[in-house]
This record gives structure tokens, C-alpha cells and sequence, in this order.
């Protein structure tokens, strides 16, 4: 027995002592693969193509001007964000026709977090229904802070997502690793307040 648990965690610093899986969501070009790129204390799996003239009409890339890769699967990362814990992050595509990939990705997952772009809020409201159709999954949605984004107070935000009051909300910049730490662990607490058996 102590074998198999060493052999489980042999990849991670030998503190650890459990480990839990993140969903990270969002609609198209919200920052999941930056976010999960900037905290990943190894080198993050990624999944990307390159946009072709097919995404033309199909992808919205209002205020995307430079982007040119897009996820096609996953992208997954590992953080401690305690001594004990780790969490694995499985970030799932933007774009409703991947989607179907979701249910897989959700499978085993003790918490959501779903990155939300107030210039294209419209893009969040299908992602929260999609998550609220995982039974219960707990989840944490966080403002990704763009250069040219309005400044909105999260009132405003809560009320426009319809957020109801124990879901929490934090802005987060998904380039700098404090930034998205900090909207980690606020839905690790979320999800330690809901269900404090998965963690």
C-alpha cells in the first residue's frame, strides 16, 4: 500500500498528500491556456492549432486581433497550491462545437473555474449554463483583465452574470501567476466550504 501511494504521487514534492481536479472553462479566447500556462509549475500540455481561413465567420476575434492558435483539446497543468495539495488543470476549449469534449474533462472534477471577458460577456452566459448542468459542480468565476477591458464594479458584474451570492468572483490578470494562484484558491476554498470531503 505505502508503495502504490508513493508510486502516485512520485512526480510531486514529497509533502503532498492529495490531489484534485480543476476544470478550467471559458468562452473563446478568454485566457484558459494563458492562465493555466502562467501557474503551471511544469511545463503545461497544450493542444493548439492554428486558425485557418475555415474559423473565418465562425470565431468571433473582436478585440482578438493577435490571436492565431486556438485550443482543439485540452490544456492541462499541475499546481501546489499548498504543501499538501496539488491540483491538475484541465483547461477545455472555447468554441461550442468542441464542447462535446467537456463531459470528459468534467469527469473526477471537484471544482470549475470559468474565466469570463467583460468585452465579450455574451460569450459567458452558455459556459455557466454548461456548467451548472454538471450536478452541482462547484465552481469560482474569474474576471480576466484585459488591457482594454472596462473597469465594471463586481455588483454590476455579479448581477449581469446572474451569479447567485455564495458563487465566488475575483478579477484576475491570467498573464501573472499571483493573479491567477489567487482565483485558484478561491475556488479551492469554495469548494472546501461546499463539499469538504473532496479536499
Amino acid at each position: 500500500m505505502a508503495s502504490e501511494i508513493s508510486d502516485r504521487y512520485k512526480h510531486l514534492p514529497d509533502s503532498v498528500q492529495q490531489v484534485a481536479k480543476i476544470l478550467v472553462v471559458g468562452g473563446f479566447g478568454v485566457g484558459k491556456t494563458t492562465l493555466i500556462g502562467s501557474v503551471s509549475e511544469i511545463e503545461p500540455l497544450r493542444t493548439e492549432e492554428a486558425m485557418t481561413a475555415a474559423s473565418v465567420g465562425v470565431d468571433d476575434l473582436s478585440h482578438l486581433p493577435d490571436k492565431h492558435q486556438t485550443t482543439v483539446a485540452l490544456d492541462f497543468g499541475r499546481i501546489t497550491v499548498t504543501p499538501t495539495l496539488a491540483l491538475y488543470l484541465f483547461g477545455a476549449p472555447g468554441q461550442h462545437r468542441f464542447w462535446n469534449i467537456w463531459d470528459g474533462l468534467a469527469y473526477g472534477a471537484v471544482g470549475a473555474l470559468a474565466l469570463v471577458d467583460t468585452r465579450r460577456l455574451n460569450d459567458s452566459f452558455a459556459v455557466l449554463d454548461q456548467i451548472e448542468s454538471y450536478g452541482g459542480l462547484p465552481f469560482a468565476v474569474a474576471v480576466n483583465v484585459f488591457p482594454d477591458s472596462h473597469p465594471y464594479a463586481t455588483d454590476a458584474l455579479r448581477n449581469a452574470l446572474d451569479l447567485p451570492p455564495h458563487t465566488p468572483l475575483v478579477m484576475c490578470d491570467a498573464r501573472k501567476r499571483t493573479s491567477s494562484l489567487t482565483a485558484l484558491i478561491t475556488l479551492v476554498e469554495h469548494v472546501t466550504e461546499l463539499t469538504p470531503t473532496h479536499l
